[in-house]
């Protein structure tokens, strides 16, 4: 094919598609054309070329056949769309077809072990659809809710990588498609409007999973139907192949699981850390699976939690079981060991990509079945839950399966499945004919220089192969002169001369017709044995699962019994009572000084005061992540829990700035604040962290007060709230269940500078917040620290502070005296003289009284105070 044609291919492929870029087969190579090849030139670092086509130039830039994956991956990661023309056999040479149009949501090939998830959103009837599928895994659920804030957490705890929201979405004025831009960092694609129209999405959903499906699994809102049959149609279309593979819908209710918002998963650090990194956070150190599926499965639980007893007892009973028998537990995690990501490897095969060594790893995974249901059959482990679960897949057909692919695959394939090599002998009767032909015209070749040389008497004498000349016998120049009548020279060389014959040429023809024949036969029969594969994909589905499921709870069994954790006792409904807890984090970095918690019995909200840098968000942060690892299933980290069943965890803990959307720290805070009051229920544990802090003094202790009592006496949930406006701790004397608990503090005789945070919980308020202390831990300067205390103790003792300003021209020091007790100032030089007691105050004075007069002494951190008294000084002495 001449470069006109090709480039002319490429252009006219290119239109066909709106896809961002094209990435057209020419043989053994991907090549980008024009300006694609530019870009990806840029993006991959990837050596440009100009080819000539059309009395043009045209740059180009190509990848191997077998190395596109990685750059697909990269592509598609930025965000871009990238369509692929792979290229087959015609009568008339080589064509090409674009098969498939890769999106961060139809990347099949990732590497990456996360869920990738493509979620499609839509607005029917007052009601979001919400349907989510990974089509590495063949995974797709679908669920629907009344309320923009359940999306929100549901597309957060999944974590999408592309979102495909509705035509009703796209139009949303309450801004719910920026809110998804901006909170899950997933591609957003617009989408066909009519995928998303609900007779035809229930029309795709009955042709793919049956006509009862839809009221077999609760599917029976409009929008849940229109967001599921979105996908299918998005992923039909972008032709990667997979729709075999979603053998499964699940319907499920986000009410089924503990509802986490956005702000609490990032709070609470699920599965990053503040900073982004995975190290850090709850995932990265319970995280101990030995397979991708497992490690998957693990997050899922930490981050979709679950509230029936009867689930979380059953992985309680399984983890119980692992973590007492170690040996056994040891046995199972080392069986695990050998197995490769079942989901994902069925998918590759429905969607035509796995080549042999795919279905090697699924032949030997399957082969782990039998060998881990002999792991949990162990004593220790048969009374346990998992005897069951690993029962639950068809054991028979999986070992039939297995024993089909034993049979029929090499034991070290080609990567290639078109250049033969693939299938054992035995397997197939034309198969082996034609390999004994090929093996047969072999041996006549590798005899041939031994026979050549007996019969023409020619020392150096050899028979090899290269591209160009083929099969050919090669004899050393001093020689030459010995070869026999039939020998016809192809080529010399500086010491040798190149020869064939008849026989040499024919032998080499039958050869290449044999290879060819061999190659496509096998071919034919990888892709038959490949559809086999692909037919069974459900079954190798339930199977991935199950060696998920016990990896996770492995994974738990294991970090429980490294760090002694405890299992909890999960009621319902309960109260929560943690004997000795700690942080699941904190304790692995550490030496945690354990602390109890107690909600319930008539003490439903705990006010707890101290110092800063005490421990206090620890404290609140270990008590929530008590209970979610125990609804998650996990034991947790403690000497003894009582976890009561909650619906919901919400905290308010820290405030990120968003300056740059418009939004100050406080209107944050206060969002988040909403939020809660709005969500939580009677069931629910709310974790609250320096509520009104953002704001004036006074603003800050109403808020926070008010708080208290409407979730006291409207809401009546289970409360922790940690505050420095000590005004708040006399609520306990009035509301039934608050209660004060303060972190201890060596040293509470009133000396700052010898004391110690002891990090323990006691019963009752604290009586101060030790700021000037935090400040000298945290390097502030001493002269500031030691002004700060000469400041707080002025104003403990309702005594004057003098705010010392600038020398006057006769060498005295002008002081403005602040009388708190008085509420009046005087000023004058050192040694002056009083001045009349009622002096006639310039404005700026009467405003800085003002502002002093405001200010609550007593609750206002020392370094703020300082401060403003410097504030004020710079004021007075302008």
């Amino acid at each position: 094919m001449t470069a006109d044609s090709i480039v002319g291919e490429f252009l006219s492929l290119k239109s066909e598609t709106d896809a961002d870029l094209l990435a057209m087969q020419c043989g053994d190579f991907y090549e980008f054309f024009a300006e694609d090849a530019e870009f990806v030139g840029d993006e991959l670092d990837l050596k440009v070329s100009e080819k000539s086509a059309h009395g043009s130039t045209y740059p180009m830039a190509g990848v191997p056949v077998d190395d596109l994956t990685p750059y697909l991956k990269a592509l598609v990661e930025r965000g871009y769309r990238v369509a692929v023309a792979d290229q087959y056999e015609t009568e008339d040479g080589h064509a090409r077809e674009i098969t498939r149009v890769v999106t961060p949501g139809t990347l099949l090939e990732t590497t990456d072990p996360a869920a990738q998830f493509l979620a499609t959103l839509v607005a029917v009837d007052g009601r979001y659809g919400l349907a989510l599928a990974d089509v590495t895994t063949g995974e797709f659920l679908v669920t629907t809710t009344d309320a923009a804030t359940d999306v929100a957490a549901e597309l957060h705890r999944f974590d999408p990588v592309e979102v495909v929201p509705g035509p009703t979405v796209r139009d949303d004025d309450d801004g719910l498609l920026a809110r998804i831009r901006d909170r899950t960092g997933a591609s957003v694609t617009d989408y066909d409007d009519a995928a998303f129209a609900p007779g035809r999405a229930e029309h795709a959903l009955r042709e793919q999973f049956g006509d009862a499906t839809l009221d077999s699994v609760g599917l029976n809102h409009r929008a849940g139907v229109a967001a599921a049959g979105a996908v299918l149609a998005y992923v039909e279309e972008t032709g990667v192949g997979v729709l075999d593979a979603m053998t499964r819908l699940q319907a499920y209710d986000p009410g089924d699981h503990l509802d986490i918002d956005p702000t609490t998963q990032r709070n609470l650090e699920l599965t990053e850390t503040m900073h982004g990194d995975r190290e850090g956070s709850l995932f990265g150190t319970v995280d101990h699976t030995v397979t991708s599926a497992g490690g998957r499965r693990l997050r899922e639980w930490l981050t979709r939690p679950r509230r029936d007893r009867a689930v979380i007892d059953r992985r309680l009973d399984s983890v119980d079981a692992l973590k007492d028998a170690a040996l056994a537990r040891d046995r199972v995690r080392e069986v695990l060991g050998d197995a490769y990501d079942l989901e994902r490897l069925a998918a590759r095969a429905t969607g035509g990509s796995a080549g042999a060594s795919d279905l090697l790893s699924v032949r030997d995974t399957l082969g782990v079945l039998p060998a881990l249901a002999e792991a949990v059959a162990d004593t220790r482990l048969a009374d346990s839950p998992l005897p069951a679960v690993v029962s639950r897949p068809d054991r028979e057909a999986a070992a039939d399966l297995r024993a089909e692919l034993d049979a029929a695959l090499a034991e070290d394939p080609p990567k290639s499945v078109t250049e033969g090599g693939l299938l054992r002998r035995g397997y197939d009767d034309e198969l082996d004919d034609l390999l004994d032909r090929y093996e047969e015209a072999r041996e006549w070749l590798d005899g041939l220089a031994d026979r050549e040389k007996e019969r023409t008497d020619i020392t150096h004498l050899q028979v090899d192969r290269n591209k160009t000349d083929g099969y050919y016998i090669q004899v050393g120049k001093s020689e030459t002169d010995r070869v026999p009548d039939e020998y016809r020279e192809i080529k010399t060389l500086k010491n040798s001369r190149r020869y064939t014959t008849d026989e040499l040429a024919e032998r080499e023809r039958e050869i290449l017709r044999l290879e060819e024949a061999r190659g496509e036969l096998e071919y034919e029969l990888f892709r038959e044995l490949r559809e086999r594969v692909a037919d069974r994909a459900e079954l190798l589905q339930d199977v991935g699962r199950t060696l998920a499921t016990v990896d996770a709870l492995a994974s738990l069994a294991t970090h429980a019994a490294s760090q002694n954790w405890c299992r909890p006792a999960v009621v319902e409904p309960g109260p929560l009572v943690v004997e000795a807890g700690r942080h699941p984090v904190v304790e692995t970095t550490t030496e945690f000084v354990p602390n109890g918690v107690e909600l319930g019995n008539g003490r439903g909200f705990l006010l707890v005061t101290g110092p800063n840098m005490s421990g206090k968000s620890t404290y609140m942060r270990q008590a929530a992540l008590i209970v979610l690892l125990a609804q998650a299933g996990s034991f947790v980290p403690a000497r003894s829990a009582t976890v009561g069943v909650v619906d919901g965890i919400y905290t308010r803990v820290g405030a990120l700035d968003e300056l740059a959307g418009g939004r100050s720290t406080f209107m944050v805070e206060m969002q988040e604040l909403s939020n809660i009051l709005h969500s939580a229920t009677e069931e629910s544990l709310v974790v609250l962290d320096e509520v009104g802090r953002g704001t004036a003094t006074y603003d800050g202790i109403s808020i926070a007060w008010a708080t208290t009592e409407y979730i006291h006496n409207e809401i009546g949930c289970k409360c922790l709230f940690a505050t420095h406006y000590h005004e708040l701790t006399a609520l306990a004397d009035h509301l039934p269940r608050v209660a004060n608990v303060h972190v201890a503090v060596a040293g509470e005789d009133g000396d700052d500078e010898d004391i110690t945070f002891l990090r323990t919980i006691e019963d009752g308020p604290t009586d101060r917040s030790y700021g000037v202390h935090v400040a000298e831990l945290a390097g502030v300067p001493a002269p500031v620290v030691d002004r700060s205390r000469d400041v707080l103790d002025r104003l403990r003792e309702e005594r004057a502070i003098e705010a010392r300003g600038a020398e006057t021209g006769s060498g005295g020091t002008t002081q403005a005296v602040f009388d708190l007790s008085a509420g009046t100032m005087r000023t004058g030089a050192d040694g002056g003289t009083e001045p009349e007691p009622e002096p006639v105050l310039s404005p700026e004075t009467e405003a800085v009284l003002d502002e002093l007069e405001s200010v609550n002494v007593e609750e206002t951190p020392p370094i703020e105070l300082l401060s403003k008294v410097q504030s004020w000084q710079r004021r007075l002495e302008d």
